[in-house]
């Protein structure tokens, strides 16, 4: 029988499917902003904004940069990398992006049904992620997955990202949980894993496009798979 009583998930990747949700977002703005009359393809402005985003959060990450320089900086780079040079424009789209992005619905597969269950057998959950604190609110509400989560914490509330052990220490504390009885699910092997391991948490990898092989940690592919680890 399992001794966990605390669940710990990542929103973004996890259950929010952040790269669908996003590319839909940014679908609708290509169109909505006619970027097709000065971008080739909407492709080729997608792969532009996936790598300076990623590069942009990964500096976040590490405090090099804030999150207003974050979120400036991504499309009106993503634009002058495809020779549009207009900062209006760039702001335009950061808000349209911002406003449209966290409304998006679509969730990884079985993730409403994998928290029904879950909380039938009397399992409490909660939420750690370093996502900005109005959009991830947003993205729980609009995809119904609010009611299921005790404990919502958000690395901008508190100053310090995953997988910094103050963000989970802060997190169990305000559960009123035990280490022990804990366990972490996340995509991020660095950020969830590792981080949630070093504060003696057990911690899952959600990995369904089966990047990892490793028997050194845990691994589901689908989320449906956590109900067999805890029974």
């Amino acid at each position: 029988m399992s001794k966990i009583k605390h669940l710990f998930f990542d929103l973004d990747r996890t259950l929010w499917d952040f790269e669908a949700n996003s590319k839909k977002a940014l679908q609708q703005i290509f169109t909505e902003y006619k970027l097709e009359n000065q971008i080739e393809h909407f492709n080729h402005f997608h792969h532009t904004y996936l790598r300076i985003n990623k590069d942009l959060w990964q500096k976040y990450g590490k405090k090099k940069i804030s999150k207003e320089e974050l979120r400036d900086a991504r499309f009106l780079k993503t634009l002058k990398y495809h020779e549009i040079h207009n900062q209006e424009l760039a702001d335009q789209i950061s808000q349209a992006y911002i406003d449209l992005s966290p409304k998006q619905t679509k969730l990884f597969p079985n993730a409403i049904e994998t928290l029904t269950k879950l909380h039938e057998m009397g399992f409490k959950m909660h939420i750690i992620t370093n996502g900005f604190v109005e959009v991830q609110y947003i993205k729980l509400k609009e995809s119904k997955l609010e009611p299921f989560f005790d404990v919502i914490v958000c690395s901008e509330h508190i100053g310090f990202n995953k997988p910094d052990r103050r963000i989970f220490e802060h997190a169990l504390n305000l559960a009123c949980a035990k280490a022990e009885e804990s366990m972490m699910i996340g995509d991020d092997l660095q950020v969830d894993i590792l981080g949630a391991n070093q504060v003696g948490m057990e911690a899952v990898l959600f990995d369904p496009e089966k990047k990892h092989k490793s028997q050194a940690f845990k691994i589901i592919r689908s989320l449906e798979e956590i109900l067999v680890l805890l029974v």
